[in-house]
């Protein structure tokens, strides 16, 4: 009879677990398994990605990141955003366990993920004061912004504005132009 599974995780628990290409992440205590995303999925964030990275070229108000990554702020949270930005100093350590502050959250939607992140990530994202959490929803070709205080998402359907406290100029992307077909 094999070992019983644990029912509450860990940070470290999660790190040992085998490259089985899930990706693995824990909030609370609870181990979230998600398989490889669609192709659509990706698409939305590489077209993210390259915008963003523009943006951050230009106004060098932070660093952009994407899953894998090891984000945790406790014992019993390891967060994989799909896309995120952080503080440049932050960035320069080179070190995970050094990357507290996120700037901007992203998470794209897939049939998978939606509860995840929805509820647990965004619950987790607003607790850690994440300032921005943004909800990519391809299907419905929205994206839910959250701050930490906002118990309802503000839903843009037509650009989303972004703009760091650092930063003298807005990062805005028009919503017809990333949700455009393939």
């Amino acid at each position: 009879m094999g070992m019983p599974s644990p029912t509450y995780y860990t940070a470290e628990m999660v790190r040992a677990l085998p490259d089985d290409g899930n990706r693995y992440e824990v909030v609370y205590g609870e181990l979230l398994v998600t398989p490889a995303p669609r192709l659509w999925h990706q698409d939305l964030v590489m077209r993210l990605s390259v915008a963003l990275g523009d943006y951050l070229r230009r106004v060098p108000a932070g660093r952009l990141l994407g899953s894998p990554a090891d984000i945790s702020w406790g014992d019993d949270d390891l967060l994989q955003p799909d896309l995120f930005v952080i503080p440049l100093e932050e960035a320069r350590t080179l070190e995970w366990r050094k990357v507290r502050t996120l700037l901007l959250a992203i998470e794209v939607l897939s049939p998978s993920t939606a509860r995840f992140d929805r509820f647990t990530k965004r619950r987790r994202y607003q607790e850690a004061g994440v300032p921005v959490y943004w909800i990519v929803d391809g299907e419905q070709r929205v994206v839910e912004l959250w701050t930490p205080e906002a118990k309802l998402p503000e839903i843009e359907r037509d650009r989303i504005r972004w703009q760091p406290a650092v930063a003298a100029e807005p990062f805005t992307i028009d919503l017809g132009e990333l949700f455009r077909p393939i």
